[in-house]
């Protein structure tokens, strides 16, 4: 979503807002949200200390709309291979009132009590019976009120990075992962949308050290700190690409508007506008701190020492801890591709 504002709400030529205004009627609504979304904070409420809207971010893994014809549709499967749908990433987006924002990655392996189930699961699994127990899962095992929420599949993550015209990332050694598909260079190159879907999936990052392949070991802790790595450069590229032809970002609208799947009262444009400032001032990226843990034979993820403080900050009840942060973008227009430190 913050990539998606960086497209409608930095622009500001009134002839791209226009047709993306005429575009956003076409995305698609999710019903049956309204039950479990939080109420937005009054603009007026001056009560309310740390002020924000969260925006729930889902990347789903359903191949519904996945290409045969793609390079990797070997890896990513079909319908026939993977039915359903899953949550592969999740994340929370605080768009503060004064126009900061934050980001927070929620593991997928994270153990919480799963809403209306009176059973404990990975936190991805609330994913399985729809967009709306997750959003409560969130809340009720959390603490964090969600106020809208977003979803993209594999396909439209795709459209949208290649339409974005891609993005640069940075490595130091050369790396892959032979389950998503990855295989990047040492040093700086352009993801398309095919290369950045691998990057952001992978779970099994390999780098080479001149002589073997080594395995990040981290898993999907590794994983989140590529896909914050990797939004963090997918926000500056916007920003500097839009900035320069404002009026190019016609296919990238068009992109957004078929790729994304919203609640019934999100305004796409009014979101876009809102993280404008968010966009340009620099998104912050946290890390939630995990321990691992067994449950009977499977490995899951607890909430660790310092949660309460970082959960506290989304939970609109304390400050941003300085402590907990992984980085963040560039808030200007010489902004450097965001590189990777290695495993």
């Amino acid at each position: 979503m913050i990539v998606i504002a960086s497209v409608i709400g930095v622009v500001g030529a009134r002839g791209v807002l226009r047709a993306a205004d005429e575009r956003t009627d076409d995305v698609e609504r999710i019903e049956g949200l309204q039950s479990v979304l939080a109420e937005v904070p009054d603009e007026d409420d001056e009560t309310i200390e740390y002020p924000a809207e969260n925006y729930l971010l889902v990347g789903s893994d359903s191949r519904e709309n996945a290409d045969p014809t793609s390079d990797d549709s070997a890896v990513i499967g079909d319908t026939s291979d993977v039915g359903g749908q899953r949550a592969d990433t999740i994340m929370i987006l605080r768009q503060e009132r004064n126009g900061g924002a934050a980001l927070m990655s929620l593991p997928r392996d994270l153990w919480v009590e799963v809403a209306g189930t009176g059973r404990s699961n990975r936190i991805n699994s609330a994913f399985n019976d729809g967009p709306e127990q997750l959003a409560a899962t969130v809340t009720q095992s959390l603490g964090i009120p969600v106020h809208h929420y977003v979803e993209v599949d594999f396909q439209g993550f795709k459209n949208i990075i290649d339409d974005l015209g891609g993005v640069e990332v940075c490595v130091g050694f050369a790396a892959r992962d032979v389950n998503s598909g990855l295989s990047l260079n040492p040093g700086c190159q352009d993801l398309d949308g095919l290369q950045a879907l691998a990057f952001a999936r992978s779970r099994y990052y390999e780098e080479w050290d001149g002589t073997d392949w080594r395995l990040d070991p981290r898993a999907d802790l590794g994983r989140i700190e590529r896909q914050q790595l990797f939004m963090r450069a997918a926000v500056d590229g916007a920003l500097r690409r839009l900035r320069s032809s404002p009026f190019g970002s016609g296919d990238v609208i068009e992109a957004v508007v078929d790729s994304v799947r919203i609640d019934d009262r999100l305004d796409p444009i009014k979101a876009g506008e809102a993280l404008r400032q968010a966009a340009e001032e620099g998104l912050r990226t946290y890390s939630l701190p995990v321990v691992n843990d067994t449950v009977g034979d499977a490995s899951v993820l607890r909430l660790g020492d310092g949660s309460e403080i970082l959960l506290a900050y989304f939970r609109g009840d304390g400050p941003a801890p300085a402590e907990f942060e992984t980085g963040s973008t560039v808030p200007d227009e010489a902004a450097a591709p965001a590189s990777g430190a290695g495993l």
